[in-house]
């Protein structure tokens, strides 16, 4: 058993960590994307602790614009960088070409269908049952026949 100290410590941290789940469900949209299969749910998840890091290296060159109703921070929060950084994103610019113009897309190929997703069942927790004055007219009813 660890010392008593030791276990206080790890117990004062649990707030910082629940912080930061709040904070990367609401604002980092953790939760959001509905993946098809879970290998891909844990590559989306190991990407918010680098998106937070991202943020907090990112707040140094991240100038702050406070919504009217803000007040204006020294030290900026990571979600006070995530406002922000639409305007650092514009600064940098982008290695990407700019969008073609638009047109009649030509679509998918003549007879191509693309692999339908994999379906599951409904998942139920219980089987719904009939109240028990349904259940005593049914078997009054089958006894009079």
């Amino acid at each position: 058993m660890p010392p008593l100290e030791d276990l206080w410590q790890k117990y004062l941290r649990r707030f910082a960590l629940e912080h930061w789940y709040q904070f990367a469900k609401q604002r980092l949209y953790w939760t959001r994307p509905q993946l098809g299969s879970t290998q891909a749910a844990e590559r989306w998840s190991d990407l918010m602790p680098l998106l937070t890091w991202q943020l907090w290296l990112a707040r140094l060159a991240c100038i702050d614009s406070p919504l009217p109703w803000q007040s204006t921070q020294d030290k900026l929060s990571p979600g006070r960088v995530a406002q922000a950084f639409p305007l650092i994103l514009a600064t940098i610019g982008t290695p990407a070409q700019p969008p073609k113009t638009r047109g009649k897309s030509p679509g998918r190929a003549q007879g191509h269908q693309p692999p339908l997703r994999k379906r599951y069942p409904t998942v139920k927790k219980h089987a719904s049952k009939k109240p028990k004055a349904e259940e005593s007219l049914n078997k009054a009813d089958s006894t009079a026949a």
